[in-house]
């Protein structure tokens, strides 16, 4: 009898204990999944702020590229100047755009400026999806090369004192003004204006503040002699080129990190935005190396660089709203621009020793109406409507046209004001003496190659 209670007993103890142990098990699966889920909520707003900081880092980096590009076009004797001046943007940007150019442009206001977050308080907006600290360093970044794009148009003859004074101004003021209109909720954003990763917010705003520096300057000595045009070789094409390659390299981080994180896509539109970048590149190149061949019957290597530099400019406001055909064929047309801008320019003799009007103001308005062109809701239903080519009518473009003239006009007009009162004050332009000696030994005191300095009289 007992050994029969024990046979019946036991398949229930096996039984209950099976239970047991199945319901612990899916307490511990629960446990586990919620742990994971907990972890994973954590984990993706961290790649998503590693993905803005390495960002950020490209973007400075690139400050090293300016310097190259902008060193190696000019004469070996004010290399040491526009390298310090390309220095003291980024420092300058850096402070200036933390103390008031951040609240002036991402701050609580109205459709022109924005009036709060000063010295990143704690009424600072962070219209991003990460800390504000890593999005602020990022927009940064982009401050700084705003600012040294307008280095390379006055190179050569412009008094350093003064440029800390216009570099200070431009950070400070100019630059998150445009922002603030576009990326800042400002009246342009609110008619549905586009602009990516700021082909017209950096680099019109930095091209055309350099026209008009240029124009108030005037042309270096000896660069148009009796109505013609005389070549002034820069002293280090290894070195530009150089420095273009850092550019591009660097505009990896300038477009594809303005999508402010990977994870909500699983990085799909950062990946669309490289492939449009690198493509426009290299298609800017191309056009560029064509049309300076046909023109003067040699593939110019200054030309093909500052062709390839148009490409990745013309890109940057359409690089997330484009077809990677689109692409080409915008940077197609910018290396063109490139080339016949600046030979439009020795026309009207305005010397420009970079070509940072043809490459940033330039290409900056034609990326920029290119979305209206070619911009596709398809691609990116961020964009207020699709461009002319895509069925959109004339609507987006009419934006696009309406955002870039407003921008190269406030841009001209408010830095021309600040180099005119520069001009009237401490003046703008070294001696002639200076000039014809060299930046370099007269603004401070020092060789960019020492032993090798070659002083000239023309």
């Amino acid at each position: 009898m007992r050994t029969r209670k024990l046979t019946l007993i036991l398949p229930m103890v096996l039984v209950a204990s099976f239970c047991g142990v199945c319901h612990a098990g899916q307490e511990t699966k629960a446990l586990a999944d919620t742990a994971a889920e907990l972890k994973l909520d954590g984990l993706l707003p961290a790649i998503d702020t590693i993905w803005v900081l390495l960002g950020a880092f490209l973007v400075f980096f690139m400050q090293a590229g300016f310097g190259m590009v902008e060193a190696g076009f000019i004469r070996s004797k004010n290399t040491c100047n526009i390298l310090t001046k390309n220095f003291i943007d980024y420092c300058s940007a850096s402070v200036m755009f933390f103390l008031v150019g951040y609240a002036f442009m991402f701050g609580e206001g109205n459709g022109f400026i924005g009036l709060s977050g000063f010295a990143l308080g704690a009424d600072a907006p962070n219209p991003s999806g990460v800390p504000i600290w890593a999005f602020w360093l990022f927009q940064a970044a982009f401050c700084g090369a705003a600012a040294t794009i307008v280095a390379g148009g006055m190179a050569g003859r412009m008094k350093f004192p003064a440029y800390l004074m216009y570099t200070a101004v431009i950070s400070a003021l100019v630059y998150p003004i445009i922002g603030h209109w576009i990326w800042g909720a400002g009246w342009l954003a609110e008619m549905g204006f586009a602009d990516f990763a700021g082909s017209t917010v950096v680099h019109a705003t930095g091209g055309w503040a350099a026209c008009i520096g240029t124009l108030m300057l005037g042309p270096r000595i000896g660069k148009y002699v009796s109505g013609k045009v005389k070549a002034i070789q820069g002293h280090s094409i290894p070195l530009a080129s150089l420095g273009v390659f850092i550019l591009w390299f660097g505009w990896f981080g300038f477009n594809p990190a303005s999508t402010l994180g990977v994870t909500a896509d699983g990085g799909s539109l950062a990946a669309l935005v490289a492939v449009n970048t690198n493509l426009a590149a290299a298609a800017g190149a191309l056009a560029a190396m064509l049309t300076i061949w046909m023109v003067v019957g040699k593939p110019d290597l200054g030309m093909i660089m500052n062709g390839c530099l148009a490409g990745l400019v013309a890109i940057t406001a359409g690089c997330a709203f484009v077809t990677p055909i689109s692409a080409i064929v915008i940077g197609l047309v910018g290396g063109v621009i490139v080339v016949l801008g600046t030979l439009l320019l020795d026309r009207l003799h305005i010397d420009d020793p970079v070509g940072a009007v043809p490459v940033h103001g330039m290409n900056g308005i034609w990326g920029t109406v290119a979305v209206g062109l070619f911009g596709s809701t398809g691609v990116n239903g961020d964009l207020a409507a699709d461009g002319l080519f895509y069925g959109g009518g004339a609507g987006q473009l009419g934006t696009q046209v309406l955002g870039a003239l407003s921008v190269t006009a406030f841009a001209m007009v408010t830095m021309g004001a600040v180099f005119f009162a520069i001009k009237k004050t401490i003046g703008l332009r070294v001696s002639r003496d200076e000039e014809l000696s060299g930046l370099d030994v007269g603004e401070h005191g020092m060789e960019a190659y020492a032993g090798f300095q070659i002083f000239t009289t023309t």
